[in-house]
C-alpha cells in the first residue's frame, strides 16, 4: 500500500490555500538577513502539499509541521487532518493533492540554521531548512 507524500514544503513571506489553490507571496526563500538585534519576530508563510494516492483517499490523514533551531528546539508547531476524495470521473489509480498554508509569527532567537520537518501520521516525511544571518544594522539618519 501507498503512503501519502509530502510533495513540496516552501518557505514564503505570505501563503494562502483558496479552493485548492496555492497563493504565494515572495516564496522559496531560504535565507533571512536580520538587520536587527536578536531575538527578532518574523511574519512568515509555510505552505505543504501532500500527494495522496488512489489507496489512500476517503481517509482523514494528521499531519504536522514543526519548526525547528538547529538544536532541536521547537519554535512553532501546527498541525491538523486533511482528507481528500475522489472526484466523480476521476481514473481510477490516480492520485489527488491537498494543500495546506498557514501565516505565523516566529520569534527567531539569534543567527543559525533551521529546520522545518512535516509529518504524516507522527512519521517524518519532508523537511527543508533555512538560514538567519545577521547583516549590518540599517542607520537612520539623526541616529
Amino acid at each position: 500500500m501507498e503512503a501519502v507524500k509530502v510533495e513540496w514544503l516552501m518557505l514564503a513571506d505570505e501563503a494562502q490555500v483558496v479552493n485548492n489553490k496555492l497563493y504565494i507571496m515572495g516564496g522559496g526563500w531560504d535565507v533571512l538577513t536580520v538587520n536587527t538585534t536578536f531575538p527578532v519576530n518574523q511574519h512568515m508563510g509555510v505552505a505543504v502539499s501532500f500527494l495522496v494516492p488512489w489507496s489512500e483517499t476517503n481517509r482523514k490523514h494528521n499531519f504536522e509541521v514543526d519548526i525547528l533551531h538547529e538544536d532541536g528546539e521547537s519554535l512553532a508547531k501546527m498541525g491538523g487532518q486533511f482528507e481528500v476524495g475522489r472526484p466523480a470521473g476521476i481514473p481510477v489509480g490516480s492520485d489527488q493533492r491537498s494543500q495546506i498554508a498557514a501565516g505565523m509569527n516566529l520569534t527567531i532567537p539569534g543567527p543559525g540554521v533551521y529546520a522545518i520537518k512535516a509529518r504524516i501520521e507522527g512519521e517524518e516525511a519532508g523537511k527543508t531548512w533555512f538560514r538567519v544571518v545577521g547583516g549590518l544594522p540599517i542607520k537612520l539618519p539623526g541616529t
